[in-house]
């Protein structure tokens, strides 16, 4: 058994569902700080945060994960047990073998073969974990960053190891994210007998023509990197369970991942403009999860390509589609990041999964960007 796919099995027995992480980060200071690197805990409320780092001098290249994994959902449903690590037909099978412990374990002994095999190699090393990445996001990376930004600890480069990929091992690398900005709307209005409308005010009827207009608008074309802009309306609730009654309230949450050519004032605003047109009362509440950002070219990139095509024998897609990592609280900072990990079909799935040969290849180009960048 590889040390790779071994590392992997271990991690997937700790039931680490968000915000938990159940020890894995413990697993990884351990088997790193015998290299050198120092152990430091940020933890925050309920979440445990890790940062890893060998090396003092720049370039400091960081590798990124989060060790929580989504809910199992119904047991029955899964061929073996979530997290009891099962290999059948070429494949290991558990929660977070995809998404992402099998980044992480990858990254961990690609690092561990590359300190051995150049143990006096340029700028540093550091491994930032989280707990809280499957979930809100509020008590992990984004406090990290905040320590680090403090203590004028700059990354220069940042691989996180989300599950790119497509249909085989690095033939997608994500350069960069959609924005993520969350609409919680309230909708006052009057309730009353259905036998009496105009004594009532029917918000489901008020908010109808203001949803039409919402999911209608262009809220932009995109451009060369990203798709437009897209609203999307992922709840609404309304009235008593009563069939005679006129509701008095309707609440609706809604959500738009928004490229660079958007800002999260400038939707706000657009926002508002269009449900005031309609006369109805409303209450309005934001929360942003994350602003867009893109890394379009620079070392990092040019490495993870050379790295892919010298491990791989093919070319890479550089792709800004998916929902949004951690990544977003790191880029900010000036930092080149790319995400680059495993397939992604069975992520959040019944039955996820990962290939042994994936698994041990994804570690071979870790290790080789890592040569490209510090060699």
């Amino acid at each position: 058994m590889s040390e790779t796919l071994n590392l992997l099995k271990t991690l997937i027995q700790r039931e680490s569902v968000t915000p938990n992480d159940a020890g894995c980060q413990d697993i990884l200071a351990q088997r790193l700080s015998s290299l050198g690197f120092t152990d430091e805990r940020m933890d925050f409320a309920d979440t445990q945060n890790l940062w890893l780092r060998s090396g003092k001098n720049p370039p400091l290249f960081v590798f990124l994960g989060h060790t929580d994994v989504v809910p199992t959902g119904p047991l029955s449903a899964w061929n073996s047990p979530p997290f009891e690590p099962t290999i059948r037909d070429g494949k290991l099978y558990g929660r977070g073998a995809a998404d992402m412990k099998g980044g992480i374990a990858a990254f961990i002994t690609a690092v561990e073969r590359f300190i051995a095999d150049h143990p006096q190699h340029n700028g540093s090393i550091a491994i930032m974990m989280t707990s809280d990445e499957e979930g809100i996001a509020t008590n992990g990376v984004v406090k990290v960053v905040e320590v680090l930004e403090q203590r004028r600890e700059k990354i220069d480069w940042c691989l996180v190891g989300e599950p790119s990929s497509s249909q085989r091992t690095g033939d997608v690398i994500r350069v960069g994210r959609r924005g993520s900005l969350n609409g919680k709307l309230t909708v006052h209005g009057i309730q009353g007998h259905v036998a009496y409308p105009e004594l009532a005010e029917n918000p489901i009827h008020s908010f109808a023509p203001a949803l039409m207009a919402l999911t209608a608008e262009v809220w932009d074309n995109g451009n060369d990197f990203f798709p437009p802009t897209r609203l999307q309306v992922s709840n609404i609730n309304s009235g008593t369970g009563a069939e005679n009654i006129i509701p008095g309230q309707l609440d609706a949450q809604f959500n738009l991942r928004f490229c660079t050519e958007l800002d999260e004032a400038t939707i706000k605003a657009r926002t508002q403009a269009i449900l005031d047109k309609f006369g109805f009362k409303y209450d309005l509440q934001w929360r942003l999860s994350g602003n867009p950002f893109l890394t379009s070219q620079g070392e990092l990139i040019a490495a993870t390509h050379a790295a892919i095509k010298s491990v791989c024998g093919y070319e890479t897609l550089d792709d800004t589609g998916g929902g949004t990592s951690d990544g977003r609280f790191i880029a900010p900072t000036g930092a080149q990041v790319i995400e680059m990990g495993p397939v992604n079909a069975s992520i959040h799935k019944v039955n996820e999964h990962i290939d042994l040969d994936d698994l041990e290849t994804l570690s071979r180009i870790y290790e080789q960007i890592l040569a490209n960048l510090l060699a």
